[in-house]
Order: C-alpha cells, then structure tokens, then sequence
C-alpha cells in the first residue's frame, strides 16, 4: 500500500492526535485567564511578568502529560497500524480499537513502551553521531562544512521518526521479544539510512516550508483579536506556536512517519546484516547494548539465521551448522552455540 493511501485511510488516528493537541491550548487558555487573572488583582507589572513565566512552565508540563502520557496510545497505535498497512495491505475496520489491542499486546504497560523508545532513540542518536564525525573530518574541504551542516540538520529531523520506524518493526515481527525486534529494528536503520534519510530530506524541506506558512497564519489570525483589545503579543505568538504544534503532530507528523515507515518496512525483510555489526553497535552505544542484552534474555524466537558471507537477514532465525540455535555475543557480535557460558571469540561471558 502506498504512502498516500495510508496517510488517507489512516486519518481517526490524526484526529485523535489533533483533539490532543487542542486540550493542550485549551488548557493553556483557561490558565492564561486564571493567572492574568490573579495578576489584575495585584495591579503589578512585576507580578504580571512573573505570571506569563509560570504561565509558560506550565503549558510545557500540561504539554508534556498530555502528549507523552495520554497519547503514547495513540501514537503507537498508529504505529501499529501503518505497520500492518504497509506490510500486508489491510486496514481493519476499527483500526483505533485494533491498534490498542496490538500495542497492549507489545507493550502491557505504558512504562514498557517508554523504557524501549527512550533506548532506541538515544541508541540511534549515538550512532549517528558518529556517523556525524565522519562528515566533520572532511570540514577541511572548501564549502563542506557547510553542506555537513545541512546534512545534519536534516538528519536530526528525521531522527525523532526513525526509532518510530524502529517499533513499528516491533509489529511487523510479531513471534519474538519486543527488545529483540527493536534491536533488530535499529540494524536494519544502520543498514539502509542512506535510503531513509535520502526521503526524510525531501520531505522535510515540504514540511519546513508548511509549518513556517502555517505558524506565520495563526499568528496573524490570533495577533489581531489580541492588538485589538490590547492584550500581549508574546501571549498570542505562544498560542499560535501550540496550535501549529497541534497540527503539525496530527499531520505533518504523521506525513512523515508514514513516508518513512513505507521506506523502511519496504527494505526490512530483504535487509542483510553482517554478523559482526551487533558487536560494534554494542561497542558504539550502551543504549543499544542494553537492548540487545534484555533481548537475549527473553525466551523468544530468534530474529537472524546464518546466511552466505557471514550475514543474515533480518527476519530469518539464526542455525549454526547441523541445525543448533546460535546466539551472537554482546561484546564482539561472534555467532556462539546456544548454551555456551564463554564467547569462543573474545572469551566474553554469554
């Protein structure tokens, strides 16, 4: 199924990220005539600015709850859902309810989602941040720092989409651990982020674009009503700046995610890993290491089989020769015998 239609087939879930958005400015109204309130009745400039100060700390508060807390939910849920579109083409009728169920069945508590996204996006912040060095050592190039520069802001913002695409593989491989799949999901990012960023960077000039246009609407829209009777210009152009989030999360967000999640998933089942890349991702970044070794923990399928060249794909199960399951070390990536206490490469304990 294409991005496109995906977007438009998946719209219940925007609208419900888009009310989200809206209870947010909502509530900050309703603080705003709380504290301006409470501002009038003490007659003081001073009191006044001391008022919008804790007027903005608490919209970054009722911010946070809301959307983190209250909309992990949905968010996954979509996730999970553009998985399943994208992957086999079928969108179930109650798409909202279907996604709960399957995110419930991954995740049985909020803090088991959050534990792992948090651990698959600073694992994948860390790798490409040295990725990052690479380009910094061709600075001595005329003109590349600036091109570097570019490139870098482009990639931190489709960073907070990729570990997104991460957990959507959580979905996709049903059969096995959820830390072993983010695990798994991180790899085939490593593997195949020319392509993902290639598309991040042109859809986020689009997006950029938009949301300078959109922002610049809102604030002129907003700004009048609030010249008119006086009232502060910082407090409209505060407002303008969460309705334009709102918005954003809902569909820019979700344009986005979708375009990636379509790029990736596409690449996910064909992607092939060498072995000795765990090894190095683990020895690049300890979030990355701590999911790696929370998935081996668990008594789950194993998510990579032995393939010619000393690779695997992705969605395979790991045999060493005659059949018996491997496990690969956490410290030098080395395909070991299940059962064996001892890397027989680094001599590390398994």
């Amino acid at each position: 199924m294409k991005a496109s239609e995906v977007f438009s087939k998946t719209m219940p879930f925007m609208w419900a990220k888009l009310l989200l958005g809206l209870a947010t400015v909502a509530v900050a109204a309703v603080l705003f005539g709380i504290l301006m309130g409470l501002a009038w009745l003490f007659n003081s400039e001073s009191v006044t600015g001391i008022m919008l100060i804790i007027w903005v700390s608490a919209i970054g508060v009722v911010r946070f709850l809301l959307m983190q807390y209250m909309g992990y939910m949905v968010k996954a849920g979509h996730v999970a859902v553009i998985a399943e579109a994208v992957t086999s083409g079928y969108i179930p009728n109650d798409q909202v309810n279907y996604g709960k169920q399957r995110v419930l069945e991954r995740f049985p508590t909020a803090n088991v989602y959050f534990a792992l996204d948090k651990l698959v996006s600073a694992a994948v912040r860390t790798i490409q941040k040295q990725v990052g060095k690479l380009g910094n050592a061709l600075n001595f190039i005329p003109g590349m720092g600036t091109i570097t520069s570019l490139a870098q802001f482009f990639i931190d913002l489709s960073l907070g989409y990729v570990d997104e695409c991460c957990l959507g593989y959580t979905f996709y491989q049903r059969d096995q651990d959820a830390f072993k799949s983010a695990a798994d999901g991180v790899m085939i990012y490593v593997v195949n982020w020319k392509a993902m960023l290639g598309n991040a960077a042109k859809t986020m000039v689009f997006v950029i674009l938009a949301l300078l246009a959109m922002t610049v609407a809102l604030f002129i829209v907003i700004g009048i009503p609030f010249r008119m009777f006086g009232w502060s210009g910082l407090v409209a152009f505060v407002l303008s700046l969460l309705i334009a989030a709102a918005i954003k999360s809902a569909f820019i967000d979700s344009y986005i995610l979708i375009n990636m999640m379509c790029v990736y998933l596409e690449a996910a089942p064909t992607t092939v890993i060498p072995y000795d890349l765990y090894g190095q991702l683990c020895g690049m970044s300890s979030q990355f290491k701590e999911l790696w070794t929370k998935g081996q923990q668990n008594p789950a399928p194993a998510y990579a089989a032995a393939g010619a060249g000393g690779a695997y794909t992705a969605t395979q199960t790991p045999t060493a020769p005659g059949g018996s399951s491997t496990v690969f070390c956490s410290k030098c990536g080395a395909q070991n015998t299940r059962g064996v206490k001892f890397c027989g490469t680094c001599g590390a304990p398994m």
